[in-house]
């Protein structure tokens, strides 16, 4: 019964009803507008490192991640192989030679990271093939080179090219290479761009006098939420002189953010739901008011102050959630095109591809957001009847029924 006279005195003032119910669709859209663009930021900041440098497991010496050394070469590359095929749940892994050293061309020099890796192991790992602009992958000759957008624009050079790379040897000396640039990649990050290069494993090897060595092995994982459990897997297989690290690990500040959105969802939406208080009070008192002598009649008949006040704040729950579920749909509907083309940002590129981004962002929600918004919002308009109600008790039986 009291579910049949909320619904019924909702609908009583049409007009009213809906502006509250469009205000908490309103509402409920710019929560999910703000947080879904907020993530698919952080999402893309989290899937562009993966995708070019920190993949999801790193395996190094113990301290190389920190001071990458050439002296600091894994120790027994056979063991960790054999520890990282023994685990389940592994997709692809390389492994590779990194240093730090320096690129001259004809016009200019720059400090990189010399990567040296297998070209079949590494397309399985970043996605630097697929971000060549001009030119080609790594093929077998074992001079090719392939460098960055931004730092070919620095260096004045471009496809055929010569360049000569140099970096310490683990006795102090200098060892030198000259590289052809076959090919010119483009990712998400200008500052990515600017200081990794790549060529194959087998000269950098010998150019840095560290022939059958070892620096990493980047791990990809089927899924990459069981990083951290597969990474204390293999950490338990080897010695203590070898680190293992997830991208958790590797990107501690990117995660904290994914983390702050997801707090910052709540946070949001008791917002949008401390604004809507207002409006929801001043609804339910005026519906209070205009139904005086109704009220007392049913006072009069004996209903009791916990159902009238439950009749009330069954009004404000029906409006809360059918303007929550109306949101929902309706940035759905919105966010849906946006999905698959992205929001075009173009003006910022700049920007953003200091940070990592890429000038289109695509929205990302997950089943908390919706959760938070179905359980705030609805809570809250309850709340905000609490104070109608209770003026509504406070009535006087005899007087109501007189009220004109």
């Amino acid at each position: 019964m009291l579910l049949t006279l909320a619904w019924r005195n909702i609908w009583r003032n049409k007009r009213r009803s809906l502006i509250v119910m469009i205000s908490i669709v309103v509402g409920v859209m710019m929560v999910f507008f703000t947080n879904g663009f907020m993530n698919g930021m952080l999402f893309q900041m989290l899937k562009n490192q993966i995708s070019s440098s920190v993949s999801h497991i790193l395996i190094h010496k113990k301290g190389f991640n920190d001071n990458k050394v050439i002296q600091s070469y894994i120790p027994d590359p056979e063991l960790v192989e054999g520890a990282i095929k023994e685990q389940t749940g592994i997709k692809n892994y390389s492994k590779k030679l990194i240093s730090f050293g320096l690129l001259s061309s004809a016009s200019n020099s720059s400090g990189v990271f010399l990567n040296g890796v297998n070209p079949i192991e590494e397309k399985d790992v970043t996605k630097i093939k697929e971000s060549i602009i001009e030119g080609t992958y790594l093929t077998e000759n074992k001079r090719d080179l392939v460098i960055g957008k931004k730092l070919a624009e620095k260096l004045e050079v471009g496809i055929g090219d010569k360049v000569v790379a140099m970096a310490n040897t683990p006795d102090g000396s200098i060892g030198s290479e000259m590289f052809r640039i076959v090919g010119i990649y483009k990712t998400f990050s200008s500052e990515f761009d600017k200081i990794y290069i790549y060529a194959n494993k087998q000269i950098t090897q010998e150019m840095l006098e560290v022939e059958n060595k070892e620096y990493e092995f980047s791990i990809i994982c089927e899924d990459y939420q069981q990083a951290d459990i597969i990474k204390e897997q293999i950490k338990n297989q080897l010695p203590d002189e070898y680190e293992v690290l997830s991208y958790v690990d590797l990107l501690p500040m990117i995660i904290f953010q994914i983390d702050m959105s997801k707090q910052w969802m709540w946070i949001l939406n008791i917002i949008v739901g401390v604004a809507l208080i207002f409006g929801i009070i001043n609804t339910m008192l005026m519906s209070v008011y205009e139904r005086i002598q109704e009220i007392g009649v049913l006072m009069s008949i004996g209903m009791k102050n916990g159902k009238i006040i439950s009749m009330i704040t069954l009004e404000a729950f029906i409006l809360g959630v059918t303007g929550t579920i109306g949101g929902i749909i309706f940035s759905l509907l919105v966010m849906w095109p946006f999905y698959n083309s992205g929001i075009n940002l173009a003006v910022f590129s700049d920007g953003l591809n200091s940070f990592g981004i890429g000038a289109v962002i695509y929205p990302v929600l997950n089943i908390n957001d919706f959760a938070a918004t179905l359980i705030i919002l609805p809570i809250v308009s309850v709340l905000a009847a609490l104070y109608p109600a209770y003026k509504a008790i406070k009535l006087e039986p005899i007087y109501a029924v007189r009220y004109v």
